[in-house]
């Protein structure tokens, strides 16, 4: 049985596989050699959620916010602390409802910001409000047991 992971590169999106045990040793993408994790949120786009949804083997928390929103301003320094304390366990990945409008309605986003957490390509859990990094970590971490 084989413990390598599909891990898509937030560069390129190119598809990774890696072995789970080199995670935390600072992978780069196989494509373009740039790093697989840099503790900072991915902008998805219509073009690469999908790929960035179905191929991690990873959990991917997606923060939906839009530039106008308050709270969403507010919460983005917290998330991208947040990033850097879950990954590389976790890709964490910010999606502008603003000018991702059609990913905002697939998913049902009604208020904002919205943090989705998928695994194996689904939504597995949702949280809508701001929330500081710990409590982002912590409800990440209740989600995944």
């Amino acid at each position: 049985m084989s413990d390598a992971l599909h891990v898509v590169c937030p560069h390129c999106a190119a598809v990774n596989r890696l072995p789970a045990a080199r995670l935390a040793q600072s992978p780069q993408c196989g494509q373009c050699h740039e790093p697989l994790f840099e503790a900072h949120p991915v902008a998805l786009t219509q073009a690469d959620f999908d790929r960035h949804i179905q191929r991690n083997d990873i959990p991917v928390l997606v923060d939906f916010w839009a530039p106008w929103c308050g709270p969403c301003k507010m919460m983005a320094p917290q998330f991208q602390q947040a990033a850097g304390l879950l990954e590389p366990r976790v890709r964490v990945a910010k999606v502008d409802t603003e000018a991702e409008q059609a990913l905002g309605a697939r998913h049902g986003i009604r208020s904002i910001p919205t943090l989705a957490l998928f695994k194996g390509g689904r939504e597995i859990a949702r949280q809508a409000g701001a929330m500081d990094a710990r409590s982002i970590v912590a409800w990440v971490n209740s989600q995944l047991g």
